[in-house]
Order: structure tokens, then C-alpha cells, then sequence
């Protein structure tokens, strides 16, 4: 028990300069880039956070994902599983025959 309020104010600072660490990468990044690219304001340390934020609501998060993400998903799959994804992302993206041109048997093109 001694240990959990020892652990809990280094998390929090740890949490915190993470923050200020992020904040000041934004900063730094969008001041050194945006303007010269796009001929934009500098943003502030305050505006950077914003701008972190923004991005973790609309684009998720930094990696932390449940269930472990896609590399566990396909981990879990079985190898008959991973061969019909693997077609799938093919035909998706035109990357190679489709099943049905490597069978031989000729179908119309999709829109």
C-alpha cells in the first residue's frame, strides 16, 4: 500500500512531462514547417496542445489499442484465414490475380 502512494505523484509527473514534451514537439514542429509550407501563424505552447488533442479525438490514439491492434488479430488467425486475406487485400488493391483468374474462370470487372 506504501508503495501505490509512492508510485501515483511519479506517474503523474511522469504523465505531465510527457504532456509538455508533446506540446513543445507540436510547437516546435508546426513553427518550423506550417509557415514556410503553407505561409501560416506561428502557434503557441497552449495552441500545440490543442492542436495534440485534436488529433487524439479525431485520428485515435498513440498506439494503445485493446485487443493488441492488427498484428494480434492476425497472430490469432489460422492460415486458411490469412490466405483469404490476403486475396481479399489483392483483388482490393489490384495487387495480382484474383482468385477467380487464377481458376480460370472469367468474371466481369467491378465499379
Amino acid at each position: 500500500m506504501r508503495n501505490k502512494w509512492i508510485l501515483m505523484p511519479l506517474l503523474l509527473l511522469g504523465f505531465a512531462v510527457l504532456v509538455a514534451l508533446g506540446g513543445t514537439i507540436v510547437q516546435q514542429l508546426w513553427n518550423w514547417l506550417a509557415p514556410a509550407i503553407f505561409d501560416v501563424r506561428t502557434i503557441t505552447f497552449w495552441q500545440a496542445l490543442g492542436l495534440l488533442a485534436l488529433c487524439r479525438i479525431l485520428f485515435g490514439g498513440f498506439g494503445f489499442h485493446k485487443g493488441g491492434g492488427r498484428r494480434h488479430r492476425w497472430e490469432r488467425m489460422t492460415p486458411e484465414e490469412r490466405e483469404r486475406f490476403r486475396q481479399r487485400r489483392s483483388e482490393r488493391w489490384g495487387c495480382g490475380p484474383t482468385t477467380s483468374e487464377s481458376s480460370g474462370r472469367e468474371t466481369a470487372p467491378t465499379p
